[in-house]
Protein backbone atom coordinates (compact mmCIF):
# COMPACT_ATOMS: atom_id res chain seq x y z
CA UNK A 1 0.00 0.00 0.00
CA UNK A 2 2.28 2.79 1.13
CA UNK A 3 4.69 3.29 -2.06
CA UNK A 4 8.13 5.20 -1.77
CA UNK A 5 7.34 8.84 -3.46
CA UNK A 6 9.44 9.33 -6.67
CA UNK A 7 11.27 12.42 -7.29
CA UNK A 8 9.16 12.90 -10.38
CA UNK A 9 6.33 11.62 -12.02
CA UNK A 10 7.08 10.79 -15.69
CA UNK A 11 3.58 9.71 -17.18
CA UNK A 12 0.05 9.48 -16.71
CA UNK A 13 0.16 5.99 -16.27
CA UNK A 14 2.36 6.59 -13.20
CA UNK A 15 0.54 9.40 -12.03
CA UNK A 16 -2.73 7.09 -12.05
CA UNK A 17 -1.06 4.26 -9.61
CA UNK A 18 0.40 7.12 -7.20
CA UNK A 19 -3.51 8.61 -6.72
CA UNK A 20 -4.79 5.05 -6.53
CA UNK A 21 -2.80 3.77 -3.69
CA UNK A 22 -4.25 2.94 -0.75
CA UNK A 23 -3.20 4.24 2.83
CA UNK A 24 -2.72 1.71 5.88
CA UNK A 25 -5.72 3.38 7.34
CA UNK A 26 -8.17 3.18 3.71
CA UNK A 27 -7.44 -0.42 3.88
CA UNK A 28 -7.90 -0.57 7.77
CA UNK A 29 -11.42 1.18 7.32
CA UNK A 30 -12.54 -1.02 4.63
CA UNK A 31 -11.49 -4.11 6.65
CA UNK A 32 -14.00 -2.89 9.36
CA UNK A 33 -16.90 -2.28 6.96
CA UNK A 34 -18.06 -5.28 4.94
CA UNK A 35 -20.33 -4.56 1.29
CA UNK A 36 -20.21 -3.40 -1.37
CA UNK A 37 -19.48 0.25 -2.37
CA UNK A 38 -20.81 2.65 -5.04
CA UNK A 39 -19.40 5.81 -5.92
CA UNK A 40 -21.80 8.06 -7.25
CA UNK A 41 -20.71 11.12 -9.79
CA UNK A 42 -17.58 8.61 -9.91
CA UNK A 43 -16.92 10.10 -13.78
CA UNK A 44 -15.21 14.06 -12.04
CA UNK A 45 -11.54 14.66 -11.28
CA UNK A 46 -11.14 12.67 -8.33
CA UNK A 47 -13.70 9.58 -8.70
CA UNK A 48 -11.56 7.31 -10.95
CA UNK A 49 -8.88 7.37 -8.89
CA UNK A 50 -11.12 6.93 -6.00
CA UNK A 51 -13.15 3.95 -7.50
CA UNK A 52 -9.37 2.37 -8.22
CA UNK A 53 -7.99 2.99 -4.31
CA UNK A 54 -11.58 1.29 -3.43
CA UNK A 55 -11.00 -1.41 -5.45
CA UNK A 56 -7.57 -1.48 -4.04
CA UNK A 57 -7.93 -1.15 -0.78
CA UNK A 58 -11.10 -3.78 -0.54
CA UNK A 59 -8.93 -6.55 -2.60
CA UNK A 60 -6.45 -6.16 0.50
CA UNK A 61 -8.74 -6.07 3.14
CA UNK A 62 -10.76 -8.97 1.59
CA UNK A 63 -8.16 -11.23 0.95
CA UNK A 64 -9.93 -14.17 3.08
CA UNK A 65 -13.69 -13.02 2.16
CA UNK A 66 -15.63 -12.84 -0.99
CA UNK A 67 -14.27 -9.84 -2.43
CA UNK A 68 -17.51 -6.97 -2.92
CA UNK A 69 -18.10 -4.58 -5.75
CA UNK A 70 -17.13 -1.21 -6.16
CA UNK A 71 -19.20 0.33 -8.59
CA UNK A 72 -18.66 3.01 -10.10
CA UNK A 73 -22.06 5.77 -11.25
CA UNK A 74 -21.65 8.75 -13.70
CA UNK A 75 -22.79 9.82 -16.90
CA UNK A 76 -19.39 8.42 -18.42
CA UNK A 77 -19.14 11.47 -21.20
CA UNK A 78 -15.38 10.55 -21.08
CA UNK A 79 -14.54 8.60 -23.98
CA UNK A 80 -12.99 5.12 -23.07
CA UNK A 81 -13.16 5.65 -19.08
CA UNK A 82 -15.65 3.30 -18.55
CA UNK A 83 -13.33 0.49 -20.35
CA UNK A 84 -10.25 1.55 -18.31
CA UNK A 85 -12.79 1.30 -15.20
CA UNK A 86 -13.73 -2.07 -15.89
CA UNK A 87 -10.38 -3.29 -16.69
CA UNK A 88 -9.65 -2.38 -13.14
CA UNK A 89 -11.99 -4.67 -11.94
CA UNK A 90 -14.86 -1.55 -10.95
CA UNK A 91 -18.41 -2.24 -12.19
CA UNK A 92 -19.84 0.96 -14.15
CA UNK A 93 -23.33 1.97 -14.49
CA UNK A 94 -24.02 4.93 -16.54
CA UNK A 95 -26.64 6.86 -15.07
CA UNK A 96 -28.67 10.49 -15.30
CA UNK A 97 -28.47 11.08 -11.08
CA UNK A 98 -30.83 13.98 -11.54
CA UNK A 99 -33.45 11.57 -13.15
CA UNK A 100 -34.99 10.08 -9.68
CA UNK A 101 -36.50 6.69 -11.11
CA UNK A 102 -32.70 5.78 -12.90
CA UNK A 103 -31.41 6.15 -9.37
CA UNK A 104 -34.17 3.88 -7.65
CA UNK A 105 -32.73 1.41 -10.30
CA UNK A 106 -29.53 1.45 -8.87
CA UNK A 107 -28.20 -1.82 -6.67
CA UNK A 108 -28.01 -2.03 -3.14
CA UNK A 109 -24.88 -1.15 -1.74
CA UNK A 110 -24.21 -0.75 2.03
CA UNK A 111 -21.49 2.10 1.45
CA UNK A 112 -21.77 5.21 -0.50
CA UNK A 113 -19.88 8.01 -1.43
CA UNK A 114 -21.24 11.33 -2.86
CA UNK A 115 -18.77 13.03 -5.67
CA UNK A 116 -21.60 14.47 -8.00
CA UNK A 117 -21.86 18.33 -8.10
CA UNK A 118 -21.62 21.83 -9.27
CA UNK A 119 -19.71 24.54 -9.27
CA UNK A 120 -18.27 26.05 -12.02
CA UNK A 121 -21.15 28.01 -14.50
CA UNK A 122 -23.12 28.59 -11.33
CA UNK A 123 -23.53 31.89 -11.02
CA UNK A 124 -24.46 32.15 -14.60
CA UNK A 125 -27.14 28.53 -14.16
CA UNK A 126 -27.75 29.02 -10.34
CA UNK A 127 -30.91 27.18 -10.67
CA UNK A 128 -29.23 23.61 -11.69
CA UNK A 129 -26.39 24.54 -9.65
CA UNK A 130 -29.39 23.91 -6.29
CA UNK A 131 -30.19 21.11 -8.32
CA UNK A 132 -27.30 19.11 -8.45
CA UNK A 133 -25.95 20.15 -4.91
CA UNK A 134 -29.28 20.41 -2.84
CA UNK A 135 -31.91 18.66 -4.64
CA UNK A 136 -30.09 15.75 -5.34
CA UNK A 137 -28.73 14.72 -2.15
CA UNK A 138 -32.52 14.31 -1.17
CA UNK A 139 -32.88 11.64 -3.83
CA UNK A 140 -29.93 9.54 -2.98
CA UNK A 141 -30.75 9.45 0.62
CA UNK A 142 -34.14 8.35 -0.27
CA UNK A 143 -32.61 5.58 -2.29
CA UNK A 144 -29.76 4.70 0.25
CA UNK A 145 -31.33 5.42 3.62
CA UNK A 146 -30.39 1.70 4.88
CA UNK A 147 -26.54 2.53 4.21
CA UNK A 148 -23.78 4.88 5.47
CA UNK A 149 -22.96 7.75 2.94
CA UNK A 150 -19.85 9.98 2.90
CA UNK A 151 -20.55 12.82 0.80
CA UNK A 152 -18.33 15.57 -0.86
CA UNK A 153 -18.65 18.66 0.68
CA UNK A 154 -16.65 22.14 -0.03
CA UNK A 155 -14.40 24.80 2.26
CA UNK A 156 -16.36 27.59 0.47
CA UNK A 157 -18.87 27.27 3.05
CA UNK A 158 -17.25 29.23 5.56
CA UNK A 159 -16.25 31.95 3.64
CA UNK A 160 -13.62 33.71 4.04
CA UNK A 161 -11.35 33.45 6.85
CA UNK A 162 -8.47 36.07 8.46
CA UNK A 163 -5.47 34.89 7.37
CA UNK A 164 -4.05 35.36 11.03
CA UNK A 165 -6.38 32.39 12.90
CA UNK A 166 -5.02 29.92 10.37
CA UNK A 167 -8.13 28.29 8.74
CA UNK A 168 -11.57 27.61 9.58
CA UNK A 169 -12.49 24.81 11.84
CA UNK A 170 -15.34 22.80 11.57
CA UNK A 171 -17.09 24.37 14.85
CA UNK A 172 -16.80 27.91 13.14
CA UNK A 173 -19.51 30.01 12.11
CA UNK A 174 -20.83 29.12 8.44
CA UNK A 175 -20.93 32.02 6.14
CA UNK A 176 -21.33 31.20 2.27
CA UNK A 177 -20.91 33.39 -0.44
CA UNK A 178 -22.56 33.30 -3.67
CA UNK A 179 -24.83 30.54 -5.44
CA UNK A 180 -22.23 27.70 -5.51
CA UNK A 181 -20.62 28.12 -1.64
CA UNK A 182 -24.96 28.64 -0.35
CA UNK A 183 -26.08 25.98 -2.54
CA UNK A 184 -23.02 23.10 -1.18
CA UNK A 185 -24.49 24.23 2.44
CA UNK A 186 -27.87 23.25 0.89
CA UNK A 187 -26.17 19.97 0.33
CA UNK A 188 -24.92 19.55 3.67
CA UNK A 189 -28.06 20.86 5.34
CA UNK A 190 -30.27 18.00 3.44
CA UNK A 191 -27.95 15.25 4.31
CA UNK A 192 -27.96 16.23 8.04
CA UNK A 193 -31.68 16.43 8.39
CA UNK A 194 -32.08 13.25 6.42
CA UNK A 195 -29.81 11.76 8.25
CA UNK A 196 -31.22 12.45 12.09
CA UNK A 197 -34.99 11.98 10.02
CA UNK A 198 -33.91 8.16 8.84
CA UNK A 199 -30.75 7.02 10.85
CA UNK A 200 -28.31 7.53 7.87
CA UNK A 201 -25.08 7.09 9.00
CA UNK A 202 -23.11 10.06 6.90
CA UNK A 203 -19.77 11.60 6.69
CA UNK A 204 -19.22 15.12 5.28
CA UNK A 205 -15.75 16.21 3.80
CA UNK A 206 -15.27 19.65 3.40
CA UNK A 207 -12.36 19.72 0.92
CA UNK A 208 -9.97 22.22 0.38
CA UNK A 209 -7.95 22.11 -3.08
CA UNK A 210 -7.03 18.62 -3.72
CA UNK A 211 -4.61 18.77 -6.31
CA UNK A 212 -2.40 15.83 -8.50
CA UNK A 213 -0.49 17.04 -11.74
CA UNK A 214 -3.35 17.47 -14.45
CA UNK A 215 -5.37 20.13 -12.37
CA UNK A 216 -5.18 22.40 -8.58
CA UNK A 217 -4.10 25.65 -7.66
CA UNK A 218 -0.65 24.20 -7.84
CA UNK A 219 -0.83 23.73 -11.63
CA UNK A 220 -2.97 27.00 -12.20
CA UNK A 221 0.54 29.04 -10.37
CA UNK A 222 3.08 27.08 -12.38
CA UNK A 223 1.23 27.21 -16.12
CA UNK A 224 0.77 31.26 -15.34
CA UNK A 225 4.25 31.24 -14.09
CA UNK A 226 5.79 28.84 -17.19
CA UNK A 227 3.60 31.20 -19.59
CA UNK A 228 5.09 34.38 -18.08
CA UNK A 229 1.73 35.54 -17.05
CA UNK A 230 1.28 37.71 -14.18
CA UNK A 231 -0.14 36.24 -10.64
CA UNK A 232 -2.66 37.77 -8.51
CA UNK A 233 -2.40 38.39 -4.79
CA UNK A 234 -5.27 39.03 -3.47
CA UNK A 235 -6.55 35.60 -2.43
CA UNK A 236 -2.97 35.62 -0.66
CA UNK A 237 -3.05 32.19 0.80
CA UNK A 238 -4.98 28.55 0.35
CA UNK A 239 -4.21 25.12 1.57
CA UNK A 240 -3.51 21.97 -0.93
CA UNK A 241 -3.87 18.22 -0.72
CA UNK A 242 -2.69 15.56 -2.92
CA UNK A 243 -5.66 14.39 -4.12
CA UNK A 244 -4.31 10.93 -3.24
CA UNK A 245 -4.54 11.57 0.15
CA UNK A 246 -8.14 12.97 -0.11
CA UNK A 247 -9.13 9.57 -1.80
CA UNK A 248 -7.93 7.86 1.30
CA UNK A 249 -9.78 10.26 3.79
CA UNK A 250 -12.98 9.67 1.83
CA UNK A 251 -12.62 6.04 2.51
CA UNK A 252 -11.29 6.37 6.16
CA UNK A 253 -14.24 8.59 6.88
CA UNK A 254 -16.65 5.80 5.81
CA UNK A 255 -15.91 3.88 9.36
CA UNK A 256 -16.60 7.69 10.86
CA UNK A 257 -20.13 7.67 9.46
CA UNK A 258 -22.65 8.76 12.37
CA UNK A 259 -25.89 10.29 13.16
CA UNK A 260 -26.32 13.05 13.14
CA UNK A 261 -23.25 13.73 10.58
CA UNK A 262 -19.63 13.49 11.14
CA UNK A 263 -18.37 16.68 9.87
CA UNK A 264 -14.32 16.67 8.82
CA UNK A 265 -11.93 19.26 6.94
CA UNK A 266 -10.03 17.52 4.32
CA UNK A 267 -6.48 19.72 3.32
CA UNK A 268 -2.94 19.57 4.12
CA UNK A 269 -1.43 21.42 6.96
CA UNK A 270 0.40 24.18 5.56
CA UNK A 271 -0.82 27.31 4.81
CA UNK A 272 0.87 28.64 1.98
CA UNK A 273 1.00 31.95 0.92
CA UNK A 274 0.70 32.27 -3.19
CA UNK A 275 3.78 34.34 -2.81
CA UNK A 276 6.20 31.97 -1.62
CA UNK A 277 4.85 29.06 -3.48
CA UNK A 278 5.06 31.12 -7.20
CA UNK A 279 8.50 32.08 -5.85
CA UNK A 280 9.53 28.10 -5.34
CA UNK A 281 8.00 27.03 -8.81
CA UNK A 282 9.55 29.97 -10.29
CA UNK A 283 13.16 29.07 -9.36
CA UNK A 284 12.88 25.41 -10.42
CA UNK A 285 11.37 26.40 -13.41
CA UNK A 286 14.22 29.31 -14.14
CA UNK A 287 11.39 31.86 -14.39
CA UNK A 288 10.69 35.28 -12.90
CA UNK A 289 7.29 36.04 -11.58
CA UNK A 290 5.33 38.86 -11.90
CA UNK A 291 2.51 39.80 -8.90
CA UNK A 292 -0.33 41.48 -9.76
CA UNK A 293 -2.09 43.52 -6.27
CA UNK A 294 -1.79 43.03 -2.88
CA UNK A 295 -2.43 40.41 -0.17
CA UNK A 296 -5.88 40.90 1.65
CA UNK A 297 -6.37 39.95 5.47
CA UNK A 298 -8.41 37.23 4.88
CA UNK A 299 -8.87 34.03 2.32
CA UNK A 300 -10.56 30.83 1.61
CA UNK A 301 -8.62 28.52 4.41
CA UNK A 302 -9.25 25.53 6.59
CA UNK A 303 -7.57 23.89 9.63
CA UNK A 304 -7.53 20.57 9.32
CA UNK A 305 -6.00 19.12 12.39
CA UNK A 306 -8.95 17.01 13.15
CA UNK A 307 -8.55 14.90 9.96
CA UNK A 308 -4.91 14.81 10.45
CA UNK A 309 -4.93 13.22 14.40
CA UNK A 310 -7.78 10.72 12.58
CA UNK A 311 -5.83 9.85 9.91
CA UNK A 312 -2.57 10.61 10.25
CA UNK A 313 -0.40 13.11 8.21
CA UNK A 314 -1.11 13.39 4.29
CA UNK A 315 1.45 11.47 2.98
CA UNK A 316 2.62 14.09 0.07
CA UNK A 317 3.30 17.36 1.62
CA UNK A 318 3.14 20.50 -0.14
CA UNK A 319 7.03 20.80 -0.91
CA UNK A 320 6.78 17.48 -2.51
CA UNK A 321 3.82 18.85 -4.42
CA UNK A 322 5.72 22.15 -5.76
CA UNK A 323 8.38 20.20 -7.24
CA UNK A 324 6.47 17.53 -8.88
CA UNK A 325 4.06 19.94 -10.33
CA UNK A 326 6.82 22.19 -11.86
CA UNK A 327 8.24 19.29 -13.34
CA UNK A 328 5.24 18.32 -14.73
CA UNK A 329 4.27 21.53 -16.12
CA UNK A 330 7.53 21.90 -17.61
CA UNK A 331 7.81 18.75 -19.78
CA UNK A 332 4.59 19.86 -20.76
CA UNK A 333 2.52 17.25 -19.37
CA UNK A 334 -1.61 16.85 -20.03
CA UNK A 335 -3.68 18.70 -18.26
CA UNK A 336 -7.59 18.53 -17.65
CA UNK A 337 -7.75 22.35 -18.84
CA UNK A 338 -10.21 22.94 -15.54
CA UNK A 339 -8.74 25.98 -13.78
CA UNK A 340 -9.54 26.27 -10.33
CA UNK A 341 -10.18 29.90 -10.05
CA UNK A 342 -9.09 30.02 -6.55
CA UNK A 343 -8.60 33.43 -6.79
CA UNK A 344 -12.40 34.16 -6.43
CA UNK A 345 -12.73 36.09 -3.86
CA UNK A 346 -16.61 36.98 -4.44
CA UNK A 347 -18.20 33.85 -4.48
CA UNK A 348 -19.35 34.39 -8.07
CA UNK A 349 -18.13 30.76 -10.42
Amino acid sequence: MEQCLPETIRDNETLEDLLSAPSYGAVAALGRIRGDIILLGAGGKMGPSLARMARRAADSADARWTPRRVIAVSRFSEVGLEARLRGHGIKTIACDLLDPDAVERLPDAPNVIFMTGMKFGATDNAARTWAMNAWLPGIVCARYRASRIVAFSTGNVYGLCPVALGGSREDDALRPDGEYAMSCLGRERIFEHFSREWRIHTALIRLNYACEMRYGVLVDLAQKIWREEPVPLAMGCFNVIWQGDANAAALEALAHAATPPFVINVTGPELLRVRGVCEKLAAIMGKRVRFVGGESPDALMSDARRAHELFGPPRVNADTLVRWVADWVMRGGETLGKPTHFEVRDGRF
